[in-house]
């Protein structure tokens, strides 16, 4: 089964935008990913000021090996002139262990 990693990102309301415009202009570097399969960048609702940032595998070797990639580095490594738009950060791990999706065609 595939394996799912979600970035928890704390984010004060005053940088959301700030984040959602750089996940907006990523270079997608992880699309090219061998067993890369999906991202999805989550914002929440109110009461909460956690993004998620949710990409599925194939495997968590996969996984590892973008972590490990020098395309991870570049893109994790860029220095902005204001600041992180978190202030906090989590990574959360799965193996998927069911899935159901609707075809394509029919949504």
């Amino acid at each position: 089964m595939a394996f799912v990693a979600i970035n928890v990102l704390t984010v004060p309301a005053e940088r959301r935008d700030v984040l959602e415009q750089r996940f907006a202009s990523r270079a997608g570097e992880v699309d090219r990913t061998p067993g890369f399969q999906a991202f999805e960048l989550l914002r929440p609702l109110e009461g909460d000021d956690r993004y998620l940032v949710y990409t599925r595998w194939d495997s968590q070797e996969a996984f590892t090996a973008w972590t490990e990639s020098q395309a991870f580095g570049r893109g994790h490594a860029q220095q902005r002139a204001d600041g992180p738009a978190a202030s906090g950060a989590e990574l959360w791990t799965f193996e998927v262990a069911e899935r159901s999706e609707r075809p394509a065609d029919q949504r």
